[in-house]
């Protein structure tokens, strides 16, 4: 039996909900704050904003889509739940970047691994960019709140066969292997969480913190793109908006003013920074956009003899972390091992095959698994991360170097990949590469991934993780917000999402983005709501507001 649907019930009970497209919507709004985004960041700071008595009104470009909508239909999917219908890439369309859109963000499609931050990570933060007040010993209360919030515990259900070969491939070979930590409730296994979920299982911001800050008295207007802010000397007055259609066109003829006595971007460390370069926001050190990171991801695809299935079962339940650390985070750059599911659809687009060879190796699609890298960005100074830059349109997109250091990670990522494979029973490996041919055993995979040229648009690249842009440190020259995510330089904007983050996480980022999302916003409501109240960036036991919140 599937979870009721919360989202029919609350629009019946009479939530104040809007669609930016449709005539009937407002022209104006007057809130205490105005929250951009219903993604981890945006969804945590609305519910907790919203439970200190704030007027708030969430903003989203998506559509309000839930239960009835989700078919596991691959296509309709891609189409309605993803930026640029799943074709979002780089500048220079080397990486494909697969981000959600839609009321609940990514995490309404995302797999729902949730690692806490690795304490290596905030500790480089503290010691390289100036972070206070996210030390390991600081986040902790606000990660065991949020996951006690949205139901993280580590999924103890068998893996299935597809994340079994990484588990038994590790194992054979010493190294290390755990299970994966799921925001899941009730969950039935289906494996189709990239989709919307179908049950409600998944505890992503559309069924949780969302519906909660509605029932709050929260407003929420869909699909509408914020062009920019209404900034007057250093305080922010409110935004401008436009509807946007299901081409993800903007409609011209749509104009809305939300006027705000703070507003918190949460667009994504591609739409935050991107709102801010179209409002010309000040920013002397020109730090907007830059140090965005993504997890770059690389992948081998194996034949096993036995049936995968990949496109069933949850879809991350098993991870490696031995080469993340292994050479210090200022070392080669680190990855995580991990095992994507495979639908048709995608796996027929990321084979990059053609004709026979293409059809002969998706009718072994039940036979077929994929492991992944994540490649840990940011940690060196030959990997600076990429730019966000405004097109002619004033669409952002995401301008990312290819170092020599980032493909020589990759290189190492894609040699670990194939001998996992080889050493949990693959037939042959391949790698996501356009002169990758098939290997039939690891010792020719080795000498073959060893000799094969890393480059742009041969070396097949992607990332659903997208973190920075609006760095956070308490050095005005070095980063664009606090620690708290307050602008350095406008009074009454925060930043509270992933792209505050310094670096890439080095793990899955959901967990890290609702933690610290808890933490500042729970910071902010108490100064919003208290004339004398400052924030101090420093981490409490969890107050009154955030358990009624929670």
């Amino acid at each position: 039996m599937s979870n009721p649907d919360i989202i029919q019930a609350g629009l019946d009970s009479g939530w104040k909900v809007y669609d930016a497209t449709l005539p009937t919507v407002p022209q104006r709004f007057e809130v205490d704050v105005v929250v951009v985004g219903t993604g981890a960041g945006g969804g945590t700071t609305a519910e907790i904003l919203s439970a200190a008595g704030l007027s708030v009104l969430m903003i989203e470009e998506g559509g309000l889509y839930h239960q009835k909508d989700f078919r596991m239909d691959e296509l309709w999917s891609y189409g309605h739940l993803y930026q640029e219908a799943m074709s979002r890439t780089t500048l220079d369309a080397a990486i494909s970047i697969m981000q959600g859109k839609a009321v609940g963000g990514s995490t309404t499609v995302n797999w729902t691994s949730s690692f806490r931050t690795p304490e290596e990570t905030l500790a480089h933060w503290a010691s390289q960019h100036k972070v206070v007040g996210a030390s390991t010993e600081d986040m902790a209360p606000w990660f065991e709140n949020r996951e006690k919030r949205l139901n993280v515990s580590t999924w103890e259900t068998t893996a299935n066969e597809n994340n079994a070969v990484l588990k038994r491939g590790c194992e054979k070979l010493g190294w290390k292997v755990a299970l994966i930590p799921r925001n899941v409730n009730g969950c039935w296994n289906l494996g189709y969480c990239g989709f919307g979920c179908p049950t409600n299982a998944k505890q992503s911001m559309l069924v949780t913190t969302v519906p909660s800050a509605l029932n709050q008295g929260a407003q929420l207007l869909t699909r509408a793109s914020v062009e920019h802010l209404l900034i007057e000397n250093d305080r922010v007055k409110g935004l401008v908006c436009q509807g946007v259609d299901a081409r993800n066109q903007r409609l011209r003829n749509t104009r809305i003013e939300v006027h705000a006595r703070h507003v918190v971007l949460s667009a994504g460390a591609i739409g935050s920074p991107a709102i801010l370069l179209r409002s010309n926001a000040p920013d002397p050190e020109n730090l907007t956009g830059r140090r965005t990171f993504l997890h770059p991801v690389v992948a081998s695809v194996a034949e096993m003899p036995e049936q995968i299935n990949p496109f069933y079962g949850a879809p991350q339940s098993i991870y490696c972390d031995e080469f993340v650390w292994k050479r210090g985070a200022g070392g080669p750059m680190g990855f995580k091992l991990e095992v994507p599911p495979l639908h048709p659809a995608l796996a027929a687009g990321v084979l990059s095959l053609h004709g026979t060879d293409l059809k002969e190796t998706m009718a072994k699609l039940p036979h077929i698994n994929a492991v992944l890298a994540l490649l840990r960005d940011g940690f060196h100074e030959d990997s600076p991360g990429g730019q966000v830059v405004l097109k002619k349109d004033q669409r952002p997109s995401l301008d990312y170097p290819l170092t020599d250091y980032l493909w020589e990670g990759a290189r190492e990522a894609l040699l670990r990949s194939a001998e996992v494979q080889f050493a949990a029973g693959a037939k042959n490996v391949r790698l996501l590469h356009l002169d990758s041919p098939v290997y039939q055993s690891w010792q020719a995979a080795r000498k073959g991934i060893n000799e094969l040229p890393m480059r742009r648009h041969r070396t097949k690249l992607f990332s659903a993780h997208v973190m920075g842009g609006c760095t956070m440190g308490e050095d005005p020259q070095q980063a664009l917000v606090n620690s708290q995510g307050r602008h350095h330089h406008l009074e009454n904007l925060s930043v509270i999402d992933g792209s505050v983050f310094p670096t890439s996480i080095g793990a899955n980022p959901q967990l890290s983005i609702y933690g610290l999302a808890a933490k500042n916003a729970t910071a902010l409501a108490q100064m919003l709501t208290n004339s004398g109240g400052r924030l101090n960036g420093q981490a409490e036991d969890t107050p009154s507001i955030l358990k009624k919140a929670g």
